[in-house]
Formats: structure tokens, sequence, C-alpha cells
């Protein structure tokens, strides 16, 4: 016989799971007190490590009935909720979204809408990525230096040069520079394939 089961979220102990819990009565489902699980935990958080979360698998069942009422209660993105929820489906549980009109998830309606979620969420992660790129040509048209700022100023790399070409040992001169032994090499080695040294 199914069950029906209730999880509800929040980030922080000032918060309260009341209103979900009233929420979730309120639209019709009659969830049993032992089978209402909730938790106080950042939304960043995977739900993989999500500890109250991770109890409530361990009591469902198949057939069983999740009810949530929004789909961020279910993971930190619209990835980690898509497979939360096929993760469910493939245990035979079906999971109800209040927010969604309380479409079962893993109805073939909740499979169309997930679908529709996770479009728009890769839609905003390829902005973001082609935004971010954009922003890095312009820097670097602009001659702003990217990545690390280099760990030697080019007085010291003169000295390095120096120090190498009259062969003081690597480890002497990173050491009096209070750099890495790597990073010598590395200078060392550009300097060996700069037109200069040709």
């Amino acid at each position: 016989m199914s069950r029906t089961f209730a999880y509800a979220r929040v980030s922080t102990i000032d918060q309260e799971t009341r209103n979900q819990i009233a929420e979730i009565g309120a639209a019709g489902f009659k969830v049993e007190a032992h089978r209402i699980i909730t938790e106080t935990i950042s939304g960043s958080v995977a739900i993989a490590q999500r500890p109250e979360f991770a109890r409530l698998l361990d009591k469902m069942e198949q057939g069983d009935v999740l009810i949530v009422t929004k789909l961020d209660r279910l993971g930190r993105d619209a990835i980690d909720v898509t497979s939360t929820v096929a993760d469910l489906e493939k245990r035979g549980i079906r999971v109800h979204c209040l927010a969604l009109g309380g479409v079962d998830l893993t109805s073939s309606a909740g499979k169309l809408t997930m679908g529709v979620i996770n479009a728009v969420a890769q839609f905003e992660r390829d902005l973001l990525i082609e935004r971010t790129q954009a922003g890095l040509a312009r820097a670097k048209a602009e001659g702003k230096r990217m990545g690390r700022p280099p760990a030697l100023s080019k007085d010291d790399q003169e000295l390095v040069r120096v120090a190498i070409m009259v062969g003081k040992p690597i480890a002497a001169i990173a050491r009096d520079m209070d750099v890495s032994r790597q990073t010598i090499i590395r200078l060392r080695d550009k300097l060996q394939k700069s037109p200069e040294n040709s």
C-alpha cells in the first residue's frame, strides 16, 4: 500500500518548516507526523549530502509518494533536482511538487515540466559562460593581464637570468629569491626558448 511522505527544508535555524507542512496539508495530502522529515541545511548543499534526506530515503519504499512544496527543496540546482527525481523514480517513488500544481514529477507531464526547467537552466548556464568569455576577451583586448601575477618582478627575473648564466645552482637561486625551485626552472626554460638566447 502506498504511503505519503513530506520533505521540508529551510536554510537557517531562524526559519521554520511549519509553513511548508501546512501548505502540504492544505493541498489535500494527508501525511502522518512520523513520515514528515524536516531539515535545516543550506540549499547550496547537494541532496546526497543532506543527512535527513538520506534518512527519508531509508524509510521510503516502492509505491510511496514524496511531497515537497518547491523544487529547490530537492536539490541545489536543476541538475541536482533532476538526478534526485530520476533516482526516486527508479526506486518506484512518485514525487509531487506543490509549486508546479502538485504534478507528479515522475509522470509524463512531470517529465515534460522537468525537461523545460532543465532547458532553461542550461540556457542560463550557457549565457553565463558566454558573458564570462566576452568579459575575458574584452579585458585581454584592453591589455589587462589574465591569470596569476608573476612570482618574480622584471628586475628579479633579470637577477635570476644572471645567476643562471654564471652557473649558480637552481636550489640556491630559489632560496635567495624566496620562491620555489619550479618557479626558477620555469623561468630558466622560458629564457632558453627566448629568441635572444638562440
